[in-house]
C-alpha cells in the first residue's frame, strides 16, 4: 500500500522581477486506492505542487518534504521518480518529434518494468489499452503528441496511466479543452484503472465537471498557495454553487 507524504512543501520560482513564493507551506497525504481533488481558483499554486513533485527544474524547493513510501522523492531525478511509481498527466503534452508513440511508450514501459516486453504481447497490450480509450489503432505510428487535437493529447496521457501502472498519479487540469464526449472517455480510463489497481489519484482542477465523472475521496480548496479548507465531495457542490470567493475573502 503505498503512500504520498507532502510535508509543509514550499517552492519558489525565479521571475524577472526577482523570486516569488508560489508554494507555501502544503502539507498533504494521499495513499494507495484514494483519489483526491485538489481546486482552487488560476494562479493559486494547483500546478505547481505538481511540477514541484515531478521534478520539474524550474521550480526551486525552499522547504518540506516529499516522500513515497517513506523514499526521498526530492533527492531523486525525475526519471528515479517515474521509476519509483510517480506519474504526471500534463496540462499541456509537449511535443517529440520523430518518435512515434508505440516506440515512445514501449521504451517508457521497459524502463518502468525493467525488461522489454515481447513484441507480439506488446503490440496486443497497447491495442487492447487504446481500444478501450477510444483511440484509432493507426494512432500509435503516429510522433508522439505532433499534430494530436486537445482530446487527442489527453487521451494519450491516460494511455501512458495505463499502461504504466503507477502507485501514484497526478493529474494536472486534465479537463481542460477537453469537450463532454472526450472528457467522458477519459474520465472512464481513469475509473477503469482506479478498479483495477491500488493507485493513489491527484487531481488537479478548478471546476467541478471532471469531478462528477471522477469520484473522489477527499477535496482540497488551494488560495495563495496553501490549503485552507479541506472537506468530501460536498465541498466541491459547495464550491460549483458558491465560487471561491468565500475562501479568497477568508484568506485576504
Amino acid at each position: 500500500m503505498s503512500t504520498l507524504e507532502i510535508k509543509d512543501l514550499k517552492v519558489r520560482v525565479e521571475t524577472e522581477n526577482g523570486p516569488i513564493d508560489i508554494l507555501k507551506g502544503v502539507t498533504l497525504t494521499i495513499k494507495a486506492g484514494e483519489t483526491h481533488a485538489i481546486m482552487g481558483p488560476n494562479g493559486s499554486g494547483k500546478s505547481t505542487l505538481a511540477y514541484s513533485i515531478a521534478g520539474h527544474p524550474r521550480y526551486e524547493i525552499v522547504g518540506g518534504s516529499v516522500t513515497l513510501d517513506g523514499a526521498d522523492v526530492l533527492e531523486m531525478s525525475v526519471d528515479e521518480r517515474a521509476k519509483a511509481g510517480m506519474f504526471l498527466a500534463m496540462q499541456y503534452p509537449v511535443e517529440v518529434p520523430g518518435v512515434s508513440v508505440s516506440n515512445f511508450l514501449r521504451t517508457a514501459v521497459t524502463a518502468i518494468r525493467g525488461e522489454a516486453p515481447k513484441l507480439r504481447d506488446w503490440l496486443k497490450e497497447m491495442k487492447g489499452a487504446m481500444t478501450d480509450l477510444a483511440i484509432d489503432t493507426n494512432f500509435a505510428e503516429r510522433n508522439v503528441n505532433e499534430g494530436f487535437s486537445g482530446g487527442e493529447r489527453k487521451r494519450h496521457e491516460i494511455l501512458q496511466m495505463e499502461l504504466l501502472q503507477p502507485k501514484i498519479a497526478i493529474l494536472d487540469e486534465t479537463d481542460s479543452g477537453l469537450d463532454v464526449d472526450a472528457l467522458k472517455i477519459v474520465s472512464d480510463g481513469v475509473n477503469r484503472i482506479r478498479k483495477s489497481s491500488e493507485i493513489g489519484v491527484l487531481l488537479i482542477t478548478h471546476a467541478i465537471r471532471l469531478l462528477r465523472q471522477i469520484p473522489v475521496d477527499h477535496v482540497h480548496v488551494f488560495v495563495d498557495g496553501r490549503i485552507v479548507a479541506q472537506g468530501g465531495p460536498e465541498l466541491a457542490e459547495q464550491i460549483d454553487a458558491n465560487g471561491y470567493e468565500q475562501f479568497t475573502v477568508a484568506v485576504n
